[in-house]
Parts: C-alpha cells; structure tokens; sequence
C-alpha cells in the first residue's frame, strides 16, 4: 500500500488538526501530515504546526478572485506535497467542484452533531434547543453539499439536564478527537470502501 500523505485545511486554532498531528507523530496513524492550509493568516494552527515541524501555508482568498480559482490554489498546493488524504479541521469556507474533483471520496470533514441533524454552525445549540436526548459528532466525506457527504463513522453523546451549548460543546470535541483520528486510521490502513452513499470500514 502506498504511503498516506495528509493535508490538513484549517481556519482557527486547529483543535482537531492538533489530535491528528499528534496522532500521526506516535505512529497510531501510518501517515505523515505534509502541509496545514488556512485561509486566515493568523490562524493557530498554522503556529501550531510551524512549532511540530510541519509545514504551514497561508492563502488568502482575496489573492484569487473566485471560490474556483481559490480552491484551484489550495489543490496546487496539496499536490505540490504528494497529498493523497484532505481533513478539514475547522475549515470554515465551503469548497467548490474544482476542490472536490481531484480528491474524490478522499476529503474528511468532521462536524459537531449525528448528521444529518443538524448541519451548519452551532451544531449542539440546536440540538439542546430541539431537545434530543443524544448528540454526537460524525466523521463524513466531503461533497458540495454543506455536512451532507457520506458518513464514515459516529459518536453519540448522552446530552444532560443541565447542560449547556458550552459544556455539551467541550464533551462533543472530547469525542472528535477520538473519533476523526480512528476515521484517518482506517483511510490510511486502507480499510475504507465507499459505495455511493453507504461507507464500509473493515475492522
């Protein structure tokens, strides 16, 4: 099997991104991280993975006109670096078919609740405001569709009486860690098969 090169798309301070790195440093992940790309200049998880070694590439959007021609941009730089696996960490633009298209069925994204409920920002506030008893995190595949992509793997999260949008938040990301570091590992193992919509993961 090839060697599993992952580029990491970032937008703040890269709390997912850092359960990544860390996890492709210990060897739990077969992979190296090859380069970390924001689209904020002073993102921290560009200092993060400028502190690891790792390569970090601010793009700024406004250099490039459109979505297209941006995304055109960031897959240059992806490939420039061998990259065959794209994780979105808290990557708050949403991508075109030009980003896509090169890396079919081979971007990952992770998202806050047990999708396809609620999609979109502030996942946990809708879901103690619709009042559901579980809510999660989902580890998908990226389409064009905002958090509507194939789902890989999902963590439940038991939501309590008390809770609120900050203490139903920091137990979630406890489960994100785990959960988007287990999805890299099997895409890196190569025990991902993707089917249309259905995903299977062999254990």
């Amino acid at each position: 099997m090839s060697e599993c090169v992952i580029g990491i798309l970032a937008s703040g301070r890269g709390s997912n991104m850092k359960a990544l790195l860390a996890a492709c440093a210990s060897g739990e992940i077969p992979a190296r991280v090859a380069v970390v790309l924001s689209d904020k200049e002073q993102a921290g998880a560009l200092a993060t993975a400028r502190a690891q070694g790792v390569d970090a590439v601010w793009l700024n959007p406004k250099d490039h006109g459109t979505r297209e021609a941006y995304d055109r941009a960031l897959v240059a730089e992806l490939r420039a670096r061998g990259v065959t696996l794209v994780c979105l960490a808290g990557y708050m633009k949403l991508v075109s078919k030009a980003f896509i298209e090169p890396f079919q069925n081979r971007i990952l994204n992770i998202h806050p609740s047990l999708l396809p409920s609620f999609p979109g920002l502030n996942a946990q506030q809708q879901a103690l405001d619709y009042g559901v008893k579980l809510a999660g995190c989902t580890v998908h595949l990226v389409e064009l569709a905002m958090d509507a992509g194939p789902i890989v793997m999902q963590t439940a999260v038991p939501v309590e009486d008390n809770d609120t949008g900050d203490t139903l938040s920091a137990r979630v990301l406890e489960q994100e860690h785990r959960l988007y570091v287990a999805a890299v590992k099997a895409f890196a193992e190569g025990r991902v098969t993707v089917d249309g919509r259905r995903v299977s993961v062999r254990p």
